[in-house]
């Protein structure tokens, strides 16, 4: 897709809601360097054509840009106290020969980060945005655990209007397709697997609380679909009110992904250890 095919899609109002004065300046920008097209919050995410760019080599420019703000974020952790954190963080602190590490679960899974890198379950993670998220929430510098009272729609957070539709489509959309192929109790099992526990409320036909992080629970609710009334099965993802301050939502929208990428993990093969 060259700019101008990608202005089109545009509102071409010059809104400036991207960060760019024009919408073909940012047209330009997406096309030719890279940029996330998901900062027009009027450009359809599913959308294949954006996955169509001009340009050599744009997902190795966006992977060097996240391996670039791993070492940054690497940079904003150095000198922070592990042991004087872990609390807050929900983490347990650890010092051995490579000196001071972290080690908590992230979505059933052990994570050991210290100031050099990450693992989980003992691998360095193939995507680097596992690590930019996993640095950010130890940057944060954690704070109370959640009462897991107060849950919001991302709808309801500051500057959330380009990510809404990321969530629900990479995030949302999946795990309603989820829960239509499988009964609601596979989908619980699933779950509790990975540290959940069903939340009793009318407003769904299941609702589950699972800790992504220590200090970061999402909310999940499912309904099932209703053929006779048009409805297909639905989910939505809430979060409590504070969880900004452990991620940031570029962060946080991803953490949503890689809850859906698990709970599939789970229901697609049952034996499989978490």
């Amino acid at each position: 897709m060259n700019p101008y095919d990608l202005f089109k899609k545009t509102p071409q109002s010059n809104c400036g809601q991207c960060g760019y004065p024009a919408c073909l300046a940012f047209a330009a920008a997406v096309t030719k360097g890279g940029e996330d097209p998901g900062k027009c919050p009027f450009l359809d995410p599913a959308d294949p054509d954006l996955a169509r760019r001009e340009g050599p080599g744009l997902e190795q420019l966006s992977r060097r840009r996240d391996l670039e703000l791993v070492e940054y974020l690497k940079s904003k952790i150095a000198g922070l106290d592990f042991a004087a954190l872990a609390a807050d963080l929900g983490c347990e602190a650890m010092t051995g020969d490579d000196g001071e590490a972290l080690l908590f679960s992230f979505l059933g899974q052990r994570v050991r980060l210290d100031r050099n890198g990450v693992l989980i379950d003992g691998v360095e993670p193939e995507d680097p945005r596992d690590q930019i998220l996993l640095y950010n929430y130890v940057h944060s510098r954690g704070g109370a655990a959640p009462a897991q009272r107060d849950w919001i729609g991302l709808e309801s957070l500051p500057n959330t209007i380009s990510k809404v539709r990321t969530l629900a489509t990479y995030c949302e959309k999946p795990l309603a397709a989820l829960f239509a192929a499988h009964p609601p109790a596979a989908v619980l099992a699933a779950g509790e697997r990975l540290g959940g526990r069903e939340l009793a409320t009318g407003a769904a036909d299941l609702a589950v609380i699972v800790p992504v992080l220590p200090r970061v629970p999402l909310c999940l609710h499912f309904w099932a679909a209703a053929p006779e009334e048009g409805f297909s099965a639905q989910a939505k993802v809430l979060f409590d009110r504070r969880v900004l301050d452990f991620l940031d939502l570029e962060t946080l929208v991803f953490a949503g992904e890689r809850l859906a990428d698990r709970l599939a993990l789970l229901l697609e093969q049952p034996g499989r250890a978490v």
